[in-house]
C-alpha cells in the first residue's frame, strides 16, 4: 500500500506593524545617517562598527518580521524575530548614549 502524506499549507503571512515600523525607523536613522555620518562616529571621530551594526541588525530584523516572513531554521528565526529587532535597537542605543 503506498500511501502519501498530505502536506498541510503554511499559514498566510500577516504584517507584523510593531516590527514594521520598527524598521521605518532604522531605515529614518540610515537617511539621517547618510546626510550626517558623524551621527555614527565615536568621540575621537572614527567610525563606530558596533553602533553600524547593531543598527543595521535592527533594521532587517524588522523589515523582514515586518512584512510578515517568518524564517523555518531556528537560529534565522530568532535573528530576524520581533524580538532581535528590539535586541539590536536596545543594543544600538547602550552603545550610543550607555554608560
Amino acid at each position: 500500500m503506498n500511501t502519501v502524506s498530505a502536506k498541510v499549507p503554511p499559514a498566510p503571512a500577516r504584517v507584523h506593524l510593531p516590527s514594521l515600523l520598527a524598521a521605518l525607523a532604522a531605515l529614518a536613522i540610515m537617511g539621517v545617517g547618510s546626510v550626517y555620518p558623524l551621527l555614527f562616529a565615536d568621540a575621537a571621530g572614527k567610525a563606530d562598527h558596533g553602533l553600524a551594526m547593531a543598527l543595521f541588525w535592527a533594521m532587517s530584523a524588522g523589515l523582514v518580521r515586518g512584512v510578515g516572513f517568518v524564517p523555518r531554521f531556528i537560529l534565522w528565526r530568532w535573528g530576524f524575530s520581533g524580538w532581535a529587532c528590539a535586541a539590536g535597537l536596545l543594543l544600538a542605543a547602550w552603545l550610543r548614549w550607555g554608560v
